[in-house]
């Protein structure tokens, strides 16, 4: 009987008041499993982002462009916590903060690799389009710029990015490897006669992100919580076994130096040269509009999973904006890229989570989480390829909400997905389809339904590619 009650106290006391539990038919058991279950779902984050931003996957030549790994680690953890806990605390909402995917691969692959872009004026980039993000939920004009840009090429450059994010899999997996004839091809999967030994451990890593994709993919099949996490775990300890993985030298640590990019971005945020190049607006710019509208519609359709919505409206709406504005710019500070609201959430909302003490649950285990970092030891790209692959499957479903069966929505939106991984560059992608749409839409007679902040991007972009040129 004592067991029955406890819950009710719990609802009761001066926590459950606060977030509200009776109010949202919740309890203090109930938010801890949910807040658990998040962090599951959402972990891998941990091992993959300071993967990405390091540049851990290129060639040795290559790495002293991208920051330090353990201290992406540790930035990496503490946004996901300054973040969570807003959300949870300030907004209320069972909703998880961390740096998104995507917009990593955009940070390494796209500004610092191919644009040149160092590391630290990147950073830059993220605070500022943090710093308008703030601005524009407290002005109430992010409802004017989400109304602007049409539906079909917000779900395209999602979908985009998955494909973008999954091809960065496959090349980091071996699966996928350059051919001088057909620029692509499908990997070595079996040893050869006369293979050397570095061609004979890349098939062996091959093999092993081949049997993570699938560990991974049957884990989500059966609607395992956390699969992703899980997978990523089990590929890992796959590779130790078959000797292709070496063992962590510790599990436990102190928690590493944040020093090498803590603050790095602020001397870049003096120089306005640098600040306002073609490249930098181009960047900041790309950096706002993949976090605002993956922020609306994480907060939109998890809001809706949980019951959340009213009149079409999310209750305290600008309060989770905010807890997102104010973790990117953090995150910045400390070392890592854009952080988001997490679309994972919504495995703690199916396991009950109605309240932000869910989030506060969450953000205590990225907290804990900063002591493991000498796991990241295991973490190769045959262990990330998994992840990497289904995260673009998962974002790869905008594809179905796109009209295409009209050529004036269809082909702005098939250059803005297409090009990102052809051209190795998510901004490429976002800006073609950009200066496309308003073209077709004025040749079909329908240059009034596209609103002028569209046709200011449309010369915006024309500018861009010039300068590039």
């Amino acid at each position: 009987m004592a067991n029955e009650k406890t819950p009710n106290v719990r609802e009761d006391s001066g926590l459950g008041r606060y977030f509200g539990f009776m109010e949202h038919g919740t309890n203090f058991r109930t938010e801890v499993i949910a807040g658990l279950t998040t962090f599951l779902a959402m972990a891998y984050i941990l091992a993959v982002n300071p993967f990405m931003l390091s540049g851990a996957d290129l060639p040795a030549d290559l790495r002293g462009l991208f920051p330090d790994r353990d201290a992406v680690f540790v930035a990496t953890a503490l946004a996901a916590v300054i973040g969570t806990l807003i959300m949870g605390v300030y907004a209320n909402y069972p909703i998880a903060l961390a740096p998104g995917m995507g917009l990593n691969a955009f940070f390494t692959f796209t500004v610092v690799l191919t644009m040149g872009i160092p590391w630290q004026h990147a950073l830059a980039g993220v605070f500022v389009s943090g710093v308008i993000f703030l601005a524009l939920t407290f002005t109430g004009v992010r409802e004017t710029i989400i109304n602007s840009i049409p539906a079909g090429l917000k779900y395209a450059a999602s979908a985009g990015i998955g494909l973008f994010i999954a091809f960065i899999g496959f090349k980091n997996a071996g699966i996928i490897v350059a051919n001088p004839a057909t620029f692509v091809a499908l990997g070595p999967l079996h040893y050869t006669e006369g293979m050397e030994p570095a061609q004979m451990e890349a098939v062996r890593n091959t093999l092993l992100a081949i049997f993570g994709l699938v560990i991974t993919v049957v884990l989500m099949t059966r609607k395992i919580t956390g699969a992703i996490f899980y997978g990523m775990v089990i590929t890992a300890v796959a590779g130790m076994i078959f000797g292709i993985v070496q063992p962590p030298a510790a599990v436990v640590a102190p928690i590493p130096s944040v020093a090498p990019t803590f603050g790095a971005m602020f001397a870049p945020l003096t120089d306005m040269s640098i600040m306002l190049s073609p490249q930098m607006l181009i960047v900041i710019f790309t950096f706002l509009f993949v976090d605002f509208f993956d922020t609306a519609g994480t907060l939109v359709g998890v809001a809706s999973q949980a019951g959340f919505m009213k009149n079409n409206e999310l209750p305290r709406a600008g309060r989770a904006l905010t807890a997102d504005s104010v973790a990117t710019i953090a995150g910045a500070v400390l070392g890592t890229s854009t952080t988001t609201s997490y679309v994972e959430s919504s495995a703690g909302v199916a396991a009950g989570g109605r309240t932000g003490f869910a989030s506060v649950v969450t953000a205590i285990l990225f907290a804990v989480a900063l002591f493991f970092s000498p796991l990241l030891a295991v973490i190769t790209p045959a262990v990330t390829a998994p992840a990497l692959i289904v995260v673009g499957i998962l974002m790869a479903s905008n594809l179905a909400r796109i009209e295409w069966d009209k050529i004036e929505e269809a082909a702005p939106a098939f250059l803005t997905v297409i090009l990102m991984p052809l051209t190795f560059s998510i901004a490429t992608g976002i800006a073609l389809g950009f200066i496309l749409y308003p073209l077709t839409k004025i040749v079909k007679g329908q240059a009034k339904e596209v609103h002028p902040i569209m046709y200011a991007l449309f010369f915006v972009f024309l500018i861009y590619f010039g300068w590039l040129h």
